[in-house]
């Protein structure tokens, strides 16, 4: 099984120790966010065949990801860089510094074994579409030969996304909108051979309508690129977790309302101050810390 870490939480940014502790035992217990007992998974071969970590500060991860290597356990790590302003993403790394960690993963560990993310794509005043066709070129020719693909993805405008953009552009003085399907198009048509300039080809994440306009689906949990990696074969069905997700079947281990960097479009935090509250608690679900045979916390 391929162990996610995690869609539902920054991992490297916030919870390296946590992870190492995990690591070193070779399994963790992950509460369903969804209801129901919580579940054990593996973090040790053979029942582990990789990882694939989401992350948008790596540096934090960096002895992990040298653990993780030591143990023959293949990984991906997927960076978002968007390079936004503050109003937008209020504590992640600056563009420099985020694109010199990608630069570094990719020395390291080789260019299969990490992706660029940018996405999501907000269409606000801040962000209109020529300063995403500039931000784009500036950051693919800053990652030009470390990576050979950038995920891309538009904003999808939950309930809760919709409120925190409201109350962020109130604070901030910015509009924003959700275009329609036309517009998006245009501007992925135009990211797309910008990207290609530079030797990194473009792939929509989970996203049927753009898949549909001609953009290659991207498969962000890709037993493919975990084979190139880890030079022997790494097999997973494909089980898609949405409409469009072209993932392998994976395990998550992360934990909903955990991350706290504060991007307002978030879909995986509520509330940020609740988030940076867990935290402070070490654990990316402080209710669940057992690892062995022992009764699972619930402190």
């Amino acid at each position: 099984m391929i162990v996610s870490a995690s869609y539902r939480t920054d991992i490297p940014a916030f919870y390296a120790d946590w992870f190492q502790a995990r690591l070193a035992e070779g399994a963790c217990e992950v509460r369903n966010p969804y209801g129901g007992k919580p579940y054990r998974v593996s973090l040790a071969a053979p029942d582990c065949d990789g990882f694939v970590f989401w992350t948008r500060n790596a540096a934090p991860f960096s002895a992990a990801f040298d653990e993780v290597a030591a143990k023959g356990l293949p990984f991906v790590v997927q960076v978002s860089l968007t390079g936004y302003p503050r109003p937008l993403d209020a504590h992640t790394p600056r563009p420099d510094a985020a694109a010199a960690q990608i630069r570094d993963l990719a020395r390291r560990f080789g260019p299969r074994a990490v992706v660029w993310r940018y996405d999501p794509i907000l269409f606000t005043s801040l962000t209109r579409p020529a300063g995403h066709r500039e931000t784009v070129a500036r950051l693919a020719r800053a990652l030009a030969g470390s990576v050979d693909e950038c995920v891309v993805s538009t904003a999808q405008i939950y309930r809760k996304t919709r409120r925190r953009l409201d109350r962020a552009a109130e604070i901030h003085e910015f509009d924003w909108r959700d275009p329609d399907i036309g517009e998006k198009i245009a501007l992925l048509g135009d990211l797309k051979p910008i990207l290609a300039k530079f030797g990194i080809k473009m792939t929509v994440c989970s996203q049927p309508d753009l898949e549909n306009a001609g953009f290659e689906p991207a498969a962000c949990v890709d037993a493919a690129r975990l084979t190139d990696v880890a030079g022997r074969p790494v097999a997973a069905r494909i089980k898609g977790n949405r409409p469009g997700c072209r993932c392998a079947e994976s395990r998550d281990i992360g934990a909903y309302d955990s991350c706290a960097h504060g991007c307002v479009y978030c879909y995986a935090v509520s509330d940020h101050a609740k988030a940076a509250a867990r935290v402070a608690t070490g654990s990316p679900d402080h209710r669940v810390h057992a690892v062995n045979d022992a009764p699972v916390s619930e402190s």
